[in-house]
């Protein structure tokens, strides 16, 4: 059986690619600005297992200079080909070379490979960009740090080893910036805001 050519595959990402590409990107910004707040990001098209704030994260962060790590749920034939097209990241094997990842659940309790930057150029670590089935389904944690006034109580449903994970990571400027999406909204986690676990500093 031949296997089609990767135009087979294409699909429409915004309906207007100009406009909606911005409107992704600030609000990725301001996700990210405003730690826990969650963010409309709709503008985007479902792609596969792709939810259209995963995807809009994609088309607003993702070009010929951001090497993408996916995750296996999101390593498909439809996915490959439309980022290729609409982004034009290339899709690495490597962890320790991506500076995004593609991620869902499955794939948050071992964070080892992805670069967290040097003292020199933290801002070339890897960031996590995060599909969950929901953004408010979890157990509450408090959030603190530079966005937030006071604490702010967010709960995402992750696996517990996620936060030591994170932790582990962590040595200010270097860490893993992370966006969490479902459905059409999305939560951002930069690498100075800190998460605990009742009177315990989780990450």
């Amino acid at each position: 059986m031949n296997t089609p050519h990767s135009s087979h595959w294409l699909q429409p990402a915004f309906d207007d690619p100009v406009l909606d590409a911005q409107v992704s990107f600030r609000a990725a910004l301001n996700a990210l600005a405003e730690p826990g707040q969650p963010r409309t990001m709709d503008r985007a098209h479902p792609l596969g297992d792709l939810a259209p704030a995963t995807y809009g994260l994609c088309l607003a962060f993702l070009d010929s200079d951001t090497p993408l790590w996916l995750a296996p749920r999101f390593d498909t034939p439809l996915i490959r080909a439309n980022l290729a097209f609409h982004c034009g990241c290339p899709i690495v094997d490597d962890r320790e070379i991506a500076l995004f990842a593609l991620l869902d659940e499955s794939e948050l309790v071992d964070l080892s490979d992805f670069d967290n930057g040097s003292e020199r150029y933290p801002d070339q670590s890897c960031t996590l960009l995060i599909q969950l089935d929901d953004l408010h389904a979890g157990a509450a944690l408090r959030w603190r740090g530079p966005g937030i006034k006071d604490v702010r109580s967010v709960s995402l449903q992750l696996p517990a080893g996620f936060w030591p994970q994170r932790q582990a990571r962590s040595a200010f400027p270097r860490g893993l910036d992370c966006f969490f999406a479902a459905g059409a909204e999305v939560i951002g986690l930069p690498r100075s805001t800190h998460v605990l676990i009742e009177t315990e500093e989780a990450a």
